[in-house]
């Protein structure tokens, strides 16, 4: 009994070792304060960013949360709470109600694109003369370079976020915090 003990101590103290070996060996980023894993999803990184609970509540609100845990990939640009701070007064509260959640939800979706799109490939478009995107509501963000290493995301009214944290890859997509909500036409 002993030496199945101790068997099972040593098998349970590798396993940790293991565990712990991959948990640094990620790529970390950390977001509102906490690192998030890539071995994640968009949902299970999001609601523990203290810089993203607003987005999250919204998230919620709108039945967005199975979507955005699917497989994807998706491209999130992901206002932090001082965006929706910045927006006029009342304006959060009223798209969480019930009644708004049509709104809520294409303001949302407005912030994701279909496919994986990293720094390296934002940049490689506007390179190319192909500087739109179509998020999953249908509309279309722009982006333009701002010096040699910050992309600047535009909507279709001309507002402008910039994005103050790139390529926080996700199990099914990456996240690039931005500082402004961006709202569709």
């Amino acid at each position: 009994m002993k030496s199945l003990l101790k068997s099972a101590s040593l098998l349970l103290a590798i396993t940790f070792a293991t565990l712990s070996a991959n948990a640094q060996s990620q790529k970390t980023v950390q977001v509102g304060g906490e690192a998030m894993f890539p071995a994640k999803n968009i949902v299970q990184n999001a609601v523990n960013s203290k810089a993203h609970t607003t987005l999250v509540a919204a998230v919620k609100a709108a039945g967005l949360v199975e979507t955005l845990q699917g497989k994807g990939p998706f491209t999130v640009f992901a206002p932090v709470n001082d965006a929706f701070e910045n927006l006029p007064a009342g304006t959060v509260e009223t798209l969480l109600k019930p009644e708004n959640k049509a709104t809520l939800t294409k303001v949302l979706t407005y912030h994701v694109v279909s496919g994986q799109y990293d720094f390296k490939s934002i940049s490689a478009l506007i390179k190319k003369g192909q500087s739109k995107l179509k998020t999953v509501s249908g509309g279309m963000l722009s982006f333009k370079m701002n010096g040699p290493r910050n992309i600047v995301v535009m909507d279709e009214s001309g507002n402008t976020a910039n994005i103050s944290t790139y390529d926080v890859y996700q199990s099914n997509g990456v996240i690039h915090s931005i500082d402004t909500v961006l709202l569709p036409k």
